[in-house]
């Protein structure tokens, strides 16, 4: 009695999948429930085509798995492309020049930096220009390394003579 029924009105159950996947999709923008939901589709349209129950599950099933690995992949790279390539929080400041603003050997102080930021800085290891003995004098280029909490490890710039 059940099949009975679910056989008469199984194009209500596929527009509810249908508007079940497409809300669950505006919640996630990941095109997973777009897919499925675009597979139930096909299962109404066979439906309507006279197809019986089980085939128009087949149908949901392999349309919403094809769209899966052929379409998903694709539409997920066009989103992706054309983002800003511009760097931003911490990982702009990697790499980023200095200068140092009070004297200090390796104890935090304060390195002004490029972007015009002060920071509270530390020196980093950096061969056998840095160190325990090593001294940041005012006004020396530093180089940020890392970001560590509040706080920029910084190391000596290389020096260019002209």
């Amino acid at each position: 009695m059940i099949l009975d029924f679910l056989v008469s009105y199984a194009w209500i159950v596929w527009i509810a999948l249908i508007l079940i996947f497409g809300i669950i999709e505006l919640t996630t923008l990941e095109f997973t429930f777009l897919m499925l939901a675009i597979g139930s589709f096909g299962g109404l349209i066979s439906g309507f085509l006279g197809a019986p129950w089980w085939v128009q599950i087949i149908v949901a099933g392999v349309l919403s798995v094809l769209l899966l690995f052929a379409l998903r992949p694709a539409l997920l790279r066009a989103l992706k492309k054309g983002g800003d390539p511009a760097l931003s929080n911490v990982d702009a400041l990697m790499g980023l020049a200095g200068t140092v603003t009070n004297d200090f050997s390796g104890n935090a102080n304060h390195v002004k930096l490029a972007n015009g930021e002060t920071w509270t800085a530390r020196l980093g290891a950096s061969g056998s220009l840095s160190g325990p003995d090593r001294t940041l004098v005012e006004g020396e280029r530093v180089v940020v390394t890392a970001i560590e909490g509040a706080t920029a490890v910084v190391v000596p710039a290389e020096r260019t003579d002209t």
